[in-house]
């Protein structure tokens, strides 16, 4: 009895293929728990469509996975001086995002990050003057921009990075490569007809191994079912149920990421006025779970417990058997699943 990861392979890979057609050259992204399908898992899905590069979040990724991918290493987490040292082969890439950086990472290969409108990490304008000396020690793989998802005024991505091209052409820094992120496939067709000596590489994640939200479905096994009164106390906390019903026992707890969410930015009135209606309903234990029963998204008895929730499930419902899978609604950057299963 477990929650699962139902991946229906053929759909999820033909999804792989449209996402690299379109952007030849791309860089796959593996970090985190690789998009809840494991870093092994992607890694073994970019050696497969051919790719010579994975990027990964952190140098301890990069540790874990150089073993199941044979390919260069992009670390997408900026270099700094102090960070433990993490035995790495020489095909593992660094990010820098300062000066200091390239100054500490003589004879490394490395991509230096731009300081983009994201504002999160970059080298500036004013260090490109400084630059132009610090790269002649390290192995410069190309540069770097992180692109914000959203534009709310109405700035174009692709002017973006042609601004940043043309600092580092002022600055006479090779422009061979750069590495963007969350750019079009029509972005970045312009950008290649523009820069035609320049090779623009899309590092994707999201869109490659997620895009296709049908082709993957988190489900958690039933295995218990009890019957309950109106006014019957149960759980941890002894809260009184409110109704007649079931206390569902289901596969997937705090250990899975059940419970746990991300914060969302929120756009308009209905969003807003719904987090503040499930804000408001959780100051008297009422938590909507992730899990499905009957057509509806089903409520949390109490907070779930390590690896198993406790559903309350209303009598006028049909009864959920032990062994029933539930459908599971989960974010997949936050989940770990107890196994996966090819259909």
């Amino acid at each position: 009895m477990a929650l699962s990861l139902y991946v229906d392979t053929n759909r999820w890979r033909m999804h792989q293929k449209s996402v690299t057609d379109q952007f030849p050259g791309l860089v796959p992204v593996c970090k985190g728990n690789g998009y809840g399908f494991g870093h092994e898992r992607l890694a073994e899905e970019a050696t497969r469509f051919g790719s010579d590069m994975l990027a990964v979040g952190t140098t301890y990724e990069a540790a874990r996975i150089k073993d199941w991918f044979s390919g260069d290493l992009l670390v997408l987490t900026p270099f700094r001086r102090g960070e433990e040292p993490v035995p790495l082969p020489d095909r593992v890439i660094r990010s820098v995002s300062s000066v200091d950086g390239v100054h500490a990472l003589v004879g490394a290969r490395v991509v230096i990050e731009c300081m983009s409108t994201m504002k999160r990490h970059g080298v500036s304008e004013q260090d490109l003057a400084r630059l132009t000396t610090a790269i002649d020690d390290v192995r410069l793989e190309g540069f770097a921009l992180h692109l914000p998802l959203d534009r709310t005024d109405g700035s174009d991505a692709v002017e973006e990075v042609i601004t940043w091209m043309d600092r580092l052409r002022s600055a006479r820094l090779p422009l061979h490569t750069m590495f963007v992120s969350h750019l079009r496939a029509e972005e970045l067709a312009r950008l290649r007809q523009q820069f035609p000596q320049t090779r623009f590489r899309a590092r994707i994640g999201t869109r490659l191994w997620l895009g296709d939200h049908d082709s993957t479905e988190y489900r958690g096994s039933v295995l218990d079912v009890t019957p309950v009164a109106k006014g019957d106390r149960f759980g941890y906390r002894q809260q009184k149920a409110a109704s007649d019903g079931w206390l569902v026992v289901v596969a997937g707890g705090t250990s899975h990421g059940v419970g746990l969410e991300a914060p969302k930015a929120l756009h308009g009135m209905m969003p807003r006025a719904k987090g503040v209606a499930r804000a408001g309903l959780a100051t008297v234990n009422r938590n909507l779970s992730p899990f499905v029963w009957a057509g509806k998204q089903r409520w949390f008895a109490e907070p779930p417990h390590m690896q198993v929730s406790i559903l309350f499930v209303p009598a006028d419902a049909q009864e959920p058997r032990v062994g029933d899978e539930l459908v599971a609604h989960l974010r997949h950057t936050t989940t770990q699943f107890d196994r996966i299963v090819e259909r």
